[in-house]
């Protein structure tokens, strides 16, 4: 039987949409605290393993479409866009329809797993990954002084049902949301929520730029609101907000209730005083888009009490989740850099600003994306670029209209492997000491990987036969 403190909507009939990662998870923390409830999925393996896990009544989703009028609430796996038939129907219906995230939150602000968690959530196009491993070392160390144990979750490994679930209690969840996630969110209105960045991406999801932007936003209704203010459409919508208490964070020097760089320092500035949290020296990832994420978390960590000490602790001690900007070989005064998580061109921007001089290696599925301003914008910083992948030839064209000067190599094979180790050999002819070969391909993968993990891997490999 579900405990008292469990919101009335879920007593009357709950419907899990997907029987995926997220429904999963949702139908474990419900199973857990004796809630009923019926998945939905035309998956019929995903459907049967949640229904074994969990003993809950399995149906396809016309099935459930039928039966709508047995249930008061449906919990939607993030992914399922809004116009999906059963969830429009449910919406048609009167149902209230939201997320798994949204179902955590309120469960936990209901106290059903204890005293309510600290919430920490990060969003973005881009860093949201870095910012949130910042963020929760940061908060890690914090919790010396304060015995308040923190996780990172939500997009970043553990989900937050599994966050709240945990035999040892977690205080602190820092939570990286997805413009999906944030979308079927009604209520979440986290401790502090950091919006980083924006630039067009899931528009085929959202609709427009415009929704996707307002989901995004969403975590600006924060009880303490962080916002990169050097990007304009994040500066738009916090203006828009009305709200004049947004702690903004800048590469520049911090105007009041900002953080920024002084020197080579991170500081805050509030009420005309500045306080240094951290060096912005020896960031990783390195450039400017590490020490970008590094002012997101430490400016979140300060709005939340976090002794300076324990935010210089946290950034030093954190080293950068995989293809995310490590350095994964150095020889001959060159660096390596693997950024295979630069799958658009906003991504691939943040990666190259402030790396040096680089040579580029880029491709893959560009997904319709525009590359004439990445290209133009970055033209003076490129030795040499290398090509591979489905898109290569509008690279190509946009390197030879914008960056005619620039040697450009690109290789017609398909092979996954053969093409990084080609790439990458031209690159080393052409690096030289004190250079970066960067791979920030502006591009997805799947056009000939497995994924970004597998592209990120082949180049690494390929390097390391350099020296």
């Amino acid at each position: 039987m579900a405990p008292d403190n469990v919101p009335a909507e879920l007593r009357r009939g709950v419907l899990i949409a997907g029987a995926g990662v997220s429904g999963r998870g949702a139908a474990k923390l419900l199973a857990a605290l004796g809630v009923a409830f019926s998945v939905a999925d035309d998956n019929a393996d995903n459907l049967a393993a949640v229904a074994q896990e969990t003993q809950a009544q399995a149906m396809s989703t016309a099935e459930a479409e039928r039966a709508l009028s047995q249930f008061s609430t449906v919990v939607t796996s993030p992914g399922w866009r809004p116009d999906t038939p059963l969830l429009r129907a449910a919406a048609e219906a009167g149902l209230e329809v939201y997320g798994d995230v949204e179902l955590c939150f309120r469960l936990d602000r209901a106290g059903v797993f204890g005293a309510p968690r600290t919430w920490l959530a990060v969003t973005g196009t881009n860093g949201k990954t870095t910012t949130t491993g910042m963020l929760a070392a940061i908060m890690a160390e914090s919790a010396r002084d304060t015995g308040l144990d923190a996780v990172a979750c939500g997009n970043i490994g553990l989900s937050v049902s599994d966050a709240l679930l945990s035999e040892e209690r977690v205080d602190v969840l820092v939570a990286e949301l997805s413009s999906f996630q944030l979308h079927w969110s009604r209520e979440l209105r986290p401790t502090a929520g950091v919006l980083l960045n924006l630039a067009a991406d899931h528009i085929d999801w959202h609709g427009s730029f415009a929704a996707y932007a307002h989901d995004k936003a969403r975590l600006l209704r924060a009880e303490t609101a962080v916002a990169g203010i050097d990007d304009a459409e994040v500066a738009r919508l916090v203006r828009e907000s009305g709200r004049g208490d947004v702690i903004g964070f800048t590469l520049a020097e911090p105007g009041e209730n900002q953080v920024g760089i002084k020197g080579e320092a991170i500081v805050a500035r509030r009420g005309g005083e500045e306080v240094e949290l951290a060096s912005a020296a020896g960031i990783e990832p390195a450039g400017a888009a590490g020490v970008y994420d590094a002012l997101a978390a430490a400016a979140a960590a300060h709005s939340q009490g976090v002794h300076p000490e324990r935010i210089r602790a946290g950034l030093a001690g954190y080293r950068v989740a995989g293809h995310r900007g490590a350095v994964v070989h150095s020889a001959g005064g060159v660096d390596w850099v693997d950024n295979s998580k630069a799958t658009n061109p906003h991504a691939a921007d943040s990666a190259l600003a402030g790396a040096g001089t680089v040579v580029w290696i880029a491709g893959g599925q560009l997904k319709g994306a525009e590359v004439d301003d990445l290209v133009r914008a970055h033209a003076h910083r490129f030795r040499a670029v290398g090509l591979i992948g489905a898109d290569r030839e509008i690279l190509r064209e946009a390197l030879r209209r914008l960056a005619p000067n620039v040697p450009v190599w690109v290789t017609d094979e398909a092979d996954p492997a053969r093409a990084m180790d080609a790439v990458v050999d031209f690159a080393a002819t052409q690096a030289r000491p004190g250079d970066t070969v960067l791979l920030a391909p502006a591009a997805a993968s799947l056009d000939m990987f497995s994924g970004m993990s597998q592209r990120g891997d082949y180049f690494a490999a390929a390097a390391m036969r350099h020296s």
